[in-house]
This record gives C-alpha cells, structure tokens and sequence, in this order.
C-alpha cells in the first residue's frame, strides 16, 4: 500500500508544472537598447545597389563589345568578320548566300565596299609557317648585321 501511495505522489508531481515545483527567480533586468544608426544602413543598401548596377552595366557592355553566341547556323545573314577602323566606323564582312559583302558601317550610315564570291575561311592551323617564327630570323640576322657595321662581332651560327 506504501508503495502505491509513493507511486500515486511521484506521478502527481510530474503533473505539475516545472514553475510550481522550482523556486522563482526573479526575471534579469531588460539589456540597454543598442542604439541603431540609420546612415550606416542606408549606406550598406545604396553600396549594395551601386554594386548591382555595376554588374549591370558590366555585363551589358561586354555582350555589346563581344556579341552574343549565334543560336542557329541556318541564318540567312551571317557576320564573317568585323574590325574596328575608328573610333565610330568598322568594316564588316557579311556572307548572304554565296558571297560576302564588305560593308563599311558608319554612325547612321552603311556603305557597300566590296562584293566577292564566298571563301572557306582559312583557320589558324593551316600549314602555313609561323609569323613569329619568321620575325626571330629576320630580327636576329639584322641584329648581326647592325654588330658587324658597328664593329662589334656577333658570333655567327
């Protein structure tokens, strides 16, 4: 009988709220208000939105510069090639069917230059000797000849 009297008060009191078994502790005192500044975050939003229109613009005048990707090979016109010749005119060569037109684009005009049958366009790889290879041996053979003229002697290879 004990042992469900202890049973029936040791359940009872797991009924009761935690506050009316523990002492009270009276509350901490509320902490000071941390004072806000309102330059500082208007700051950190226009400094935000500067950057984002920088990007913006960033990312508008390189797609303007360098153009977008072609989607489809099946256009009727297709830019070959463009070159800037100035500070507002460009010559661009534009294949319609089969030939290339060499235009001349200026600001509010577009002249036509030249008319030419259509090429395969020759690729970097081709078997043609390298430029830069050519320009060392002309360089350096002209390097010589200045030594010699100038009485110094280069060695000869």
């Amino acid at each position: 009988m004990r042992t469900l009297w202890l049973l029936a008060v040791s359940l009872t009191g797991l009924s009761f709220p935690a506050v009316a078994v523990l002492p009270t502790v009276p509350a901490a005192a509320p902490a000071e208000a941390v004072p806000s500044y309102a330059a500082a975050g208007l700051l950190q939003a226009g400094l935000g939105l500067a950057l984002v229109l920088a990007l913006i613009f960033l990312f508008a005048w390189l797609v303007r510069r360098f153009g977008l990707p072609g989607r489809s090979s099946d256009r009727l016109l297709k830019v070959v090639s463009s070159v800037m010749v100035g500070q507002r005119e460009r010559v661009v060569v534009v294949e319609v069917g089969n030939s290339w037109l060499v235009l001349g684009v200026a600001a509010g005009q577009v002249s036509a230059l030249h008319t030419m049958p259509a090429e395969k366009l020759v690729t970097q790889g081709s078997a043609q000797p390298a430029p830069t290879a050519l320009a060392e041996v002309v360089f350096s053979r002209n390097l010589r000849e200045s030594l010699q003229r100038m009485g110094l002697r280069g060695k000869s290879n």
